[in-house]
């Protein structure tokens, strides 16, 4: 099966998640490609992607590269943890020319911030059960030395979409997550899931009642993300220049409302936004 990839320089990078946790990774990718189009695809109408098998994963995310590339996308960004975890390997032999960026779980700078050797990882399920992910994590864990604490985070991701972000059930959720791997010892806390650093200020907060504040680092790896996507456009050419304003374009299988308010609450940014069945 051959397909046809867009190789304009002025051609936008297509980027998905289930939900509004990719505008996380988003963020990083328009403040440091500011000339640069880009598409958005929220898959909020089967939110949320950890309960799904690995089976359907993948032909989800064939299903959604394929959208995106027939709306002219010069690279993709799988910006879920769960949908990286699963699909990036077939996305990328489905569109061997195509760049392709994942989002990893943030072990490995996980295991360079701590100063104790212990981390503990926020994801969903899906994501700490995957081949790939334990593999990196023997394979850090092995050269490092660092004890990584794995906490699934169940029922977080709904809430992240329902836009409670710091209300009392939210917090609540946090502290049956957050405080067992701080009692454990972890100083290092990795946000394993795109949708997770937009509860950033919640943990933060949950972790200075405790008075552990200024020893625990909590690790976002979306600036990382948006350094791999440089470097790739970089190295095929297709690095936009700057001059006429790049625009932005939000597409979702849900409710486009609910993605246009995320948009601007998460993000302060007003794109047009439009629901489509993929």
């Amino acid at each position: 099966m051959s397909h046809t990839i867009p190789s304009s320089a002025d051609a936008p990078i297509g980027v998905f998640d289930s939900g509004v946790g990719g505008l996380s990774v988003l963020r990083h990718i328009h403040a440091q490609l500011p000339h640069e189009h880009l598409l958005y695809f929220a898959d909020s109408a089967y939110a949320p992607y950890g309960a799904k098998t690995d089976e359907w994963l993948v032909q989800r995310a064939l299903d959604v590269a394929a959208f995106l590339i027939r709306h002219g996308a010069k690279a993709l960004v799988v910006a879920c943890n769960t949908a990286t975890v699963a699909a990036i390997k077939a996305v990328r032999t489905a569109y061997p020319a195509l760049p392709v960026v994942g989002v990893e779980p943030g072990l490995k700078p996980g295991a360079a911030a701590t100063r104790n050797g212990t981390v503990g990882v926020l994801a969903t399920a899906s994501t700490l059960r995957g081949e790939k992910f334990l593999a990196l994590r023997e394979q850090i864990s092995g050269a490092t030395g660092t004890r990584f604490l794995l906490q699934p985070c169940g029922g977080l991701v709904e809430r992240i979409e329902q836009g409670d972000l710091s209300g009392e059930a939210t917090a609540a959720m946090l502290d049956g997550f957050v405080t067992p791997l701080l009692e454990q010892g972890a100083d290092t806390l990795v946000l394993g899931c795109t949708h997770y650093p937009f509860v950033r200020e919640a943990i933060a907060k949950l972790v200075a009642a405790r008075g552990d504040g200024a020893a625990i680092t909590l690790i976002d790896t979306g600036d990382a993300v948006a350094r791999q996507l440089a470097r790739l456009l970089e190295g095929a050419g297709l690095l936009r220049p700057g001059g006429t304003p790049a625009h932005l374009r939000g597409y979702t299988s849900g409710n486009a409302a609910a993605l246009q308010t995320a948009f601007a609450a998460l993000l302060g940014l007003h794109p047009q936004v439009e629901s489509v069945q993929v």
